[in-house]
């Protein structure tokens, strides 16, 4: 589908994302001051590439449960979640940040994806009371990061996180909220605080194979206590009789490198130079305001938690984020 274009672009200074957050700002003249802002809890993010999905029908959440792998039957109005819908083997296909109003799930996607996710979804409605309808064209999602005091427009939802608010806004108030709300953060200033935080994105930290015990999904949008779903057999017998092949990692990268590395880059044991054996690769390489460059790359589970790792040659620390 077409790539969907932010007005916001025509902002003094904004220089244009690429690959899969082509169609707003990367930044917008200043990165690392774009992320000071948002550690300050000033400032906002377009978010406005994203896909947005509503679910409407007294059988939203009770149907989505089913489909889901988030408990959904008992979400309260206003509690923000998060689900991903799996393969039959397991395998990370969607990930759906998520809000109920009380009569709406709403719901924002990687950008691009709501088109297949809506044709699976239409799918499996059978005799289910539910409306399935792509919002992208007339709702743009925003980002406030935590402790912004910026007001919520009439007309929007809120999905609340610890880390900040997702706004899904009517398209129409996109720039006269972002001119009163600024200052504007670009999608990089967005990304450096995700890995920072350790929060998996589909299509960054995961591949064809990845399950969700492998990203630390386990437990936050994956429910082990609820029915079936598609895939949740991989789901158990992974929890209950093994562990998962690979494991998500935190990458303190050697600062006197000019270049980052790239997404796919090897991870290999730094013992072991650059013809040892590849143990992962890198998903996402950032410049971080405080800590510099600092990655997430997905190895392999036995790797020792305190093994000195090396990326395309770059000295690298590891963080553990998902236990061995």
């Amino acid at each position: 589908m077409a790539t969907v274009k932010s007005p916001l672009l025509s902002q003094p200074g904004a220089v244009p994302a690429e690959g899969a957050d082509e169609g707003v700002a990367a930044h917008y003249g200043d990165l690392f001051r774009e992320q000071r802002a948002l550690a300050a809890g000033t400032g906002l993010v377009d978010l406005s590439h994203r896909g947005v999905v509503a679910v409407t029908g007294e059988d939203r959440l009770s149907w989505l449960h089913l489909l889901l792998t988030q408990h959904l039957t008992e979400l309260p109005p206003g509690q923000a979640t998060e689900a991903l819908i799996l393969s039959a083997n397991g395998h990370i296909e969607h990930a759906l940040y998520l809000v109920d109003t009380g009569d709406t799930v709403w719901a924002h996607v990687e950008p691009g994806s709501q088109e297949a996710l809506i044709a699976y979804l239409e799918s499996m409605k059978f005799f289910y009371r539910v409306e399935v309808a792509d919002r992208t064209g007339d709702t743009a999602v925003v980002h406030l990061p935590a402790g912004s005091i910026a007001p919520v427009p009439e007309g929007a939802v809120v999905r609340e996180t610890a880390h900040g608010r997702d706004l899904f806004l009517p398209r129409e108030l996109l720039e006269p909220y972002a001119a009163e709300h600024g200052p504007l953060a670009g999608i990089l200033a967005y990304e450096a605080l995700r890995v920072e935080g350790h929060r998996p994105r589909v299509g960054f930290e995961t591949d064809h194979r990845t399950i969700p015990h492998e990203l630390g999904w386990i437990g936050t949008a994956v429910h082990l206590q609820k029915g079936c779903y598609r895939g949740q057999e991989t789901v158990a017998r992974v929890q209950n009789l093994g562990k998962p092949p690979r494991r998500l990692v935190f990458l303190h990268l050697d600062g006197s490198e000019v270049h980052l590395p790239a997404a796919g880059t090897p991870v290999r044991l730094a013992a072991d130079g650059e013809d040892g054996r590849q143990l992962g690769f890198v998903t996402t390489a950032v410049r971080h305001h405080e800590l510099g460059p600092i990655a997430l790359a997905l190895i392999k589970r036995n790797v020792p938690v305190d093994a000195a790792l090396t990326v395309g040659g770059t000295a690298a620390a590891q963080e553990t984020v998902v236990e061995p």
